[in-house]
């Protein structure tokens, strides 16, 4: 081998070195901080309700009841800090360690203790860790704090959801919306240090406007969030024209919302076989996804898989994502997917409710589906199918997305539940030469005791009223609710 062809092979090796480190995937120091203070009140405040609507409890009693409240919060803290080393796999990262950190408040400079931060120094050098992420929300100066005295970067839990974000957006707007929550979140971040912070054009011959970098820096990114700003608006236009379109022939949206990962899209392609990506990890769905859907009356439907909600979301993403959520809050019938099987079933519960507040559509009806009970043992089963409540005003399905189990009362709750074209039955006398009108009325509602009097056709229909009233000349009898 020739000089040459030595460098050439040194050259491929040190290339395929190269990416080998780009493809690995990122070791992390996983942070989960829990505030005993805040339990505490908490659990104060619960023992006084507890007193006052039963003055008569005993001591013994109380202490029952407080162990068994204490057990709950630590089964609560145990499966939020799953789900933080989920997000954690969910942006590619490989959980080095875990460690935990209780006190009873923060610390105003790091969030956590000192004895806890030479830990994590220790811990991230040890296990030649790439970053340290923190299950908790970092100020600007704790985040400079932390970054001073780790071996590594430091990344808090929004900035975490930001990241498996932008794994997921593929669409045009899915990106713009990410790219936007970013810069939102990075502009209170923006710090400068030794000459980065030296005033610009200060010397003899170059005065200037005296801007110091991290002046520019925030300039800059101010006018990048505008002209993010003013392609959504581009976007949110667009996706109003492709309404409107809609609207002409009026097609209900009902659009499935929840926890993420709680088996959305797994629910989605059971109903429509839309093929859409099913996964176990977090945000797999990002961008809006609309199909439709033949309902057993016959009707059809709109329906939308949307991003799913999570813990402590951060209200910057509420907000940048409003025009993929905007399906949402046009949807007449919200389906709230909720994982049946998860240790957090109420907390998530409370979590969604939450951001469906804050789009003002928390007034909207409401059909509530217990996803995977497969996963759930025949005694959890059976409960959560009692549960099960498609004729009530609050309705209930016990459902499975992959297993296919229960859609049937899921698409007759749908059917029930659409009030603003509600479905009705009524009797028709049509010429066998209206045969548009009968093709219609045979495509668009469920035909039932159909008979021929010579010329004539006799039927009852059961449909949607839109439909039905198109054709009210050939009524034979009075149209009655169904």
């Amino acid at each position: 081998m020739n000089l040459a062809e030595a460098q050439a092979a040194a050259r491929r090796k040190a290339a395929v070195q190269k990416g080998l480190r780009l493809f690995r995937a990122e070791r992390a120091i996983l942070v989960a901080v829990e505030f005993t203070g805040e339990r505490r009140k908490l659990g104060a405040a619960a023992r006084a309700a507890r007193s006052a609507a039963a003055q008569a409890q005993t001591v013994e009693a109380a202490n029952v009841t407080s162990t068994e409240s204490t057990a709950a919060h630590d089964l609560n803290f145990s499966a939020s800090l799953a789900e933080f080393e989920e997000l954690a796999r969910s942006a590619g990262a490989e959980v080095a360690a875990t460690l935990i950190q209780r006190r009873a408040k923060p610390d105003p400079a790091t969030l956590i203790g000192e004895g806890k931060l030479d830990e994590i120094a220790g811990a991230a050098a040890a296990a030649n860790a790439d970053l340290v992420l923190f299950d908790h929300d970092l100020s600007p100066s704790q985040l400079r704090n932390l970054e001073a005295k780790l071996p590594c970067r430091v990344i808090d839990r929004t900035q975490l959801i930001l990241d498996i974000f932008a794994r997921h957006a593929r669409t045009r707007e899915g990106q713009l919306q990410v790219e936007l929550a970013q810069l939102e979140y990075q502009l209170p971040r923006l710090a400068g240090r030794g000459r980065a912070m030296s005033q610009l054009g200060g010397g003899i011959g170059t005065r200037g406007p005296g801007e110091t970098q991290l002046e520019t820096d925030r300039r800059k990114i101010n006018l990048r969030i505008d002209h993010v700003k003013r392609q959504l608006e581009s976007v949110r236009r667009i996706r109003r024209q492709q309404r409107q379109r809609r609207e002409a022939v009026p097609v209900p949206v009902v659009a499935l919302v929840g926890y993420t990962n709680a088996g959305k899209s797994a629910l989605f392609n059971a109903l429509t076989d839309a093929g859409v990506l099913e996964s176990s990890k977090m945000f797999a769905t990002l961008d809006p996804k609309l199909a439709q859907l033949r309902l057993p009356s016959r009707r059809k439907i709109l329906l939308s898989d949307t991003v799913g909600f999570i813990r402590n979301l951060p209200h910057t993403l509420v907000t940048s994502f409003r025009a993929t959520l905007e399906e949402v809050e046009r949807a007449e019938v919200l389906l709230h997917v909720r994982d049946a099987s998860s240790p957090l079933f109420e907390e998530q519960r409370e979590q969604v409710e939450r951001v469906l507040s804050e789009l003002d559509v928390a007034d909207k009806p409401v059909i509530e589906v217990l996803n995977k009970v497969d996963l759930l043992s025949a005694e959890d089963r059976s409960r959560v199918e009692a549960r099960s409540s498609a004729g009530e005003e609050n309705c209930v399905i016990a459902a499975s997305g992959l297993a296919k189990i229960g859609l049937d009362g899921l698409l007759a709750a749908i059917d029930n539940a659409l009030v603003a074209d509600p479905l009705v039955e009524m009797s028709f006398r049509l010429p066998q030469s209206e045969g548009a009108a009968l093709a219609a009325l045979e495509a668009g509602a469920v035909i039932r005791g159909k008979q021929f009097e010579g010329n004539l056709v006799r039927l009852k229909a059961r449909g949607p009223a839109s439909l039905l009233d198109r054709y009210r000349r050939f009524r034979a009898a009075a149209r009655t609710e169904a």
